[in-house]
């Protein structure tokens, strides 16, 4: 293990794992699949929230923070020397080198049911995408009073099927070009959203909206108001999300020089900034065009009606994103899964043995948890099919304590950042301020999922 040149010439790295093959635009590839998700479409519903003056600030204020500590946690992948020391191959492994005890625990928890909600916000979402396609054309036939009423039940049970089906890549290094077809149609849908934001603005002759977002009358009361102002925080913190899963994708970078740190720094700083972009143009021009009356889903609440044939390639182009996105945020839960069960029962043959057809390395064991959870996610997620409610939710929920708490802790940790310097009082001002974020985030989003409960019955959506 040591010999690093000799496992290097023989097709390894000095860890002895195969060498790992990613780049700055692999890398840069999967963060944009995992960060420009389905949450870009709820991002004008969140700036009608806030206003002209908040939503951009918050957006920028996001962006900001969410670039800082994902440079913070980059810093962690490698324990010691930042081109020799220790790999850490996941997030809790990180945790567990830097601050050990309960905290690996709690890190776990989070992140993997974080995970597992954004598997479910993304069945979801990719089933109104679906459906919206039928709509789309039920509206051009019969007109817009037609209701075009159908459920998104079947719809999930059909993305359900491709997930299973793309499940059985084995890891994440795999799925590289997955994570490129994902950000090419993710660019896709958000400049058709743009493109029908704008012109619907110069139709109207004009920019809607105010300073300070709805007004409080006959349709919004005060309290929700404020319950919708705090679920946009949740939104936007959702946008943003990648932290999560940052070390898994640093994971797939080749060896030094460079370190994977300066690499993932830049891939980092390319992705937020180029998302960063969008989102302002997206949320902006979808607030600009509608106003107070944003849809929560810009593309599938029927803000636009026509062209429908564009919205129809908009929202395959969402489909085929949140396919990518999806493994793109699973392949965690996978391995976790997968190298606890090895450990438990290395000589076991229902878990150790693989069959290799092209890309993908099937085994009975990995065919049927990889199966069983695809079937989980998907059954909750006809259980629950109020997007934006989630949404806001799996953002509030783990935007502080993966994006910021961790990220922090462990820098503090690594660095050396000595109790009460100036550097210290300033990143912990900045984590205290987040989590007071997020718990307020959660609450307006806890409040809505709870309005949606009562008018809805399980599996009718």
């Amino acid at each position: 293990m040591e010999a690093g040149n000799f496992h290097e010439a023989d097709g390894f790295d000095d860890d002895g794992r195969p060498r790992r093959t990613g780049t700055l635009w692999t890398a840069s590839a999967h963060i944009i699949t995992a960060v420009i998700g389905s949450g870009v479409l709820s991002l004008a519903w969140a700036i009608a929230q806030l206003g002209w003056v908040a939503g951009p600030t918050a957006m920028l204020l996001f962006a900001f923070v969410t670039y800082y500590t994902a440079t913070l946690l980059a810093e962690c992948y490698r324990t010691g020397d930042p081109d020799t020391g220790k790999r850490n191959y996941t997030y809790m492994d990180a945790v567990r080198s830097n601050l050990g005890g309960a905290k690996v625990a709690f890190c776990g928890v989070i992140q993997y049911a974080n995970l597992v909600g954004v598997a479910i916000g993304y069945t979801i979402a990719a089933s109104i995408s679906m459906k919206a396609i039928r709509r789309a054309g039920c509206f051009h036939k019969n007109g817009h009073a037609d209701p075009c009423k159908s459920s998104s039940t079947p719809y999930m049970i059909l993305f359900g099927v491709v997930q299973i089906l793309f499940s059985q890549i084995p890891d994440f290094d795999q799925i590289w070009w997955l994570s490129i077809v994902a950000a090419v149609m993710s660019f896709t849908y958000s400049s058709i959203g743009l493109s029908l934001g704008i012109a619907q603005t110069v139709s109207n002759g004009g920019f809607k909206g105010s300073l300070t977002g709805i007004s409080i009358g006959a349709d919004v009361t005060s309290t929700q108001k404020i319950w919708h102002t705090l679920q946009a925080f949740g939104d936007i913190a959702f946008a943003y999300s990648f932290s999560n899963i940052l070390i898994e994708i640093q994971d797939t970078i080749k060896a030094p020089p460079p370190s994977e740190a300066k690499v993932m720094k830049k891939a980092t700083s390319l992705s937020v900034a180029t998302t960063t972009v969008f989102y302002m143009l997206c949320g902006c021009m979808g607030y600009a065009a509608f106003g107070d009356n944003a849809p929560d889903n810009l593309l599938t609440g029927f803000g636009f009606y026509e062209p429908f044939w564009l919205l129809d390639i908009a929202n395959v182009a969402i489909v085929v994103h949140l396919v990518g996105a999806y493994q793109v945020f699973c392949q965690p839960i996978f391995a976790f899964v997968e190298r606890r069960a090895n450990a438990t029962w290395p000589d076991n043959a229902f878990i150790t043995r693989e069959l290799h057809v092209g890309p993908f390395a099937l085994s009975l064991f990995r065919l049927t948890w990889r199966s069983a959870f695809v079937c989980v996610t998907t059954v909750v997620a006809m259980l629950l099919p109020f997007f934006g409610d989630v949404v806001g939710l799996l953002g509030a929920v783990s935007f502080w304590p993966l994006t910021v708490y961790f990220p922090v802790e462990m820098y503090i940790k690594q660095r050396r950042v000595p109790r009460g310097s100036t550097k210290w009082i300033c990143l912990q001002t900045l984590s205290v301020t987040c989590l007071f974020v997020s718990i307020a985030a959660a609450a307006g989003s806890i409040a809505d999922v709870v309005d949606a409960l009562k008018v809805y019955r399980p599996f009718s959506g």
